[in-house]
This record gives C-alpha cells, sequence and structure tokens, in this order.
C-alpha cells in the first residue's frame, strides 16, 4: 500500500479518526454504503448504519478490519445515519463517540463503551445531555482531563443553535440555511469531559479561531479559512494544533493555540481539495513519524457518497507549523454547493 492509495477498498469508508493504543494503529471511520438518495447540502447521501475498526502494526502494512463494534439498531435513541466517529481510553476503558440523528431527525451526540480499542462497544441509552451537531473529536491531555470537540454546519446543523452551547434552543428555521454570511464565523463547540467518560463536565464553549494579523475572529464569509466541520485536536511540543474542514472550499486548515480550549491562531492548509466534496481527517503520531489520515473518492470513481481512507505523512517546520511531506497532486475543486442529483 503507497501512502496515496486506499488503505482497505473491500469496504467504503470515510472520515478517519486513528489513535495509537498499546502500540498498534487503530483508524475508526464511517462506514460509506450503496444509496439511491440524491446528494444534497443536508447530507442525506452519506447513509451510514454501522461501524468497522481498522488496525495496523505499520503505515503501509497489513491492515485488519476488526468487523462491526457497533450498529444503529443496537442503539436505543438512533433513527439513523450514524456519521463521523472517534475514540477515545481512560479508566481501562474504550470510547466510541458518534453522531446520529435522533427519533425527531435532530443530530445528537452519542457514547458506546468497550473493553478493547476494536470493540465491540455497548452504546449508553441516550444521548449525550447537551450535546447536538456532529464530527465529535476526543483529545485526552497529558494531566488526564479528557474534552470533546464537535460541530458541523449545513447538514450537521450546527446554524440550527446560533448563541447557545447547551444545545437548548433548537431553531428549525435554520435547517433550510446553509450559515450566517456576515459577522463572525460559527466555531465549532468544545466540552471538558466527565471523569468517567460519558457526559459533559459543564456545557460546551466555542472554540474561536482567529486571524493571524488582526487577532479578530475569522469572518464568516471567509470560506477559505473558517471552521465548516471535521474538528480535531493533537498536540505538538506543547503547542495545541487544532485542525478542521472547511466545506465548500474544500480545504483541510489548522491553528494553534495555549490552551485546548482556545483561542486558536489560524496557521494555515494542510491539505488542497482532494477528489470528491468533503474533506474530514485526523492527524497522529506513531512510530515517531506524523501523520495525515483522510479520505477522497477515488475508490468509487468520484462518487462523493462512497469514500475511501488514506494516510500521508506530515512534517513540521522550525516555526512549528505543519506540511504535507510529498508534494499534493493537484486535483480540480468540486462545486461550493451539492445541487441535487
Amino acid at each position: 500500500m503507497a501512502d496515496k492509495d486506499p488503505i482497505v477498498n473491500h469496504i467504503y469508508t470515510a472520515d478517519p479518526s486513528a489513535h495509537v493504543f498499546n502500540n498498534r494503529l487503530y483508524i475508526y471511520p464511517s462506514h460509506d454504503r450503496e444509496t439511491t438518495i440524491k446528494d444534497n447540502d443536508k447530507g442525506d447521501q452519506y447513509d451510514m448504519a454501522d461501524y468497522h475498526v481498522l488496525s495496523m502494526d505499520e503505515v503501509g502494512g497489513e491492515v485488519t478490519d476488526h468487523g462491526i463494534a457497533l450498529k444503529a439498531e443496537d442503539i436505543p435513541w438512533v433513527s439513523k445515519q450514524l456519521w463521523a466517529p472517534d475514540a477515545a481510553t481512560k479508566n481501562g476503558k474504550y470510547y466510541l463517540y458518534f453522531p446520529a440523528r435522533d427519533k425527531d431527525g435532530i443530530f445528537r451526540i452519542g457514547v458506546a463503551v468497550g473493553d478493547k480499542p476494536e470493540g465491540p462497544f455497548k452504546a449508553e441509552k441516550e444521548a449525550i445531555q447537551g450535546s447536538f451537531s456532529i464530527d465529535p473529536a476526543s483529545f485526552v491531555d497529558d494531566d488526564g482531563q479528557a474534552y470533546l470537540y464537535f460541530g458541523g454546519l449545513w447538514g450537521g446543523q450546527l446554524q440550527c443553535y446560533a448563541g447557545a452551547e447547551d444545545g437548548s434552543n433548537f431553531d428549525a428555521a435554520q435547517l433550510g440555511a446553509n450559515e450566517p454570511s456576515t459577522g463572525a464565523a460559527l466555531g465549532a463547540k468544545v466540552a471538558k469531559l466527565s471523569s468517567d467518560m460519558l457526559s459533559f463536565a459543564a456545557p460546551a464553549t466555542d472554540v474561536q479561531i482567529l486571524d493571524p494579523d488582526t487577532s479578530s475572529p475569522i469572518a464568516a464569509s471567509d470560506h477559505a479559512r473558517r471552521f465548516f466541520e471535521a474538528a480535531w485536536l493533537h498536540k505538538y511540543k506543547g503547542k495545541y494544533y487544532f485542525s478542521y474542514s472547511t466545506g465548500d472550499s474544500h480545504y483541510l486548515c489548522y491553528a494553534i493555540g495555549e490552551s485546548p480550549l482556545g483561542p486558536f491562531t489560524y496557521g494555515g492548509r494542510i491539505l488542497e481539495p482532494v477528489i470528491g466534496w468533503t474533506t474530514h481527517h485526523s492527524i497522529a503520531e506513531f512510530k515517531e513519524r506524523w501523520w495525515l489520515f483522510y479520505h477522497d473518492s477515488t475508490l468509487s470513481g468520484g462518487r462523493n457518497h462512497l469514500r475511501c481512507v488514506k494516510i500521508r505523512e506530515l512534517v513540521y517546520d522550525e516555526q512549528g507549523h505543519i506540511h504535507l511531506k510529498d508534494p499534493q497532486p493537484e486535483v480540480e475543486a468540486p462545486p461550493a454547493k451539492l445541487e441535487d442529483a
């Protein structure tokens, strides 16, 4: 497997969250499947129903598919769409965080617990209280405090909660809206997790991304730099790196801060547009090298809802900025909006 090839091709995978557990690399992706649902900005075409866990001893080596670790029918509060997950370990247990639509069609975030990194996982009976939107990403700091980052615009419903941090003011009128066009960009959310990893210790707060020239929040109109979805946090040489997707401009970007709660100052782009509409990633250190895990739609010939996970190596320069180790081939950027097919 070359670093630009899909890591598996027997199933479609996306939204890879990578972690090193017990000296082995584990990847927690979404599991895409065929559907007749038309492409649209609400994301209805991403019709996932379960999670597989993948693992490997070496990047480029044999990948083990551990099979289904959790499926929608076993989660009492879920109606459909098990989107991008993430995992963490603490207290000798493993925790799988996942977004899904509840019985009212509203995205919440759930948590499931397992004894092994590959699962199986058993979901809590209810979604995490105070959770909303999509794309949970967990981070456990050196002091043991765990955090959960989340949020996504458009189909991810983040725009339905402007001004609320506890998920209490869902505005259904904003379901058809994409995002504000003026003022500061809507940010991801971050919440400290309780010691048992099953709930928020306090309501979520905004993740601020600042312009390095003005120290002001990135504007909503700045589609090349503002947050859209796919929050991720990692730590490098004492600094906190918050990375994310810009959505309709199709970049992966990052910002750097002194605290896991931010604020973060915009640092640059990690990845240019790839084949397919979405961009979603994670970053992890494995065997003293840094890796970017991402997806595109090459395996399906460019079909947006059938994606494949890939890996590229990252390096840091002397200023701590992130770069791909090898140049990225240019591709034509996808359209800014998806039209119904």
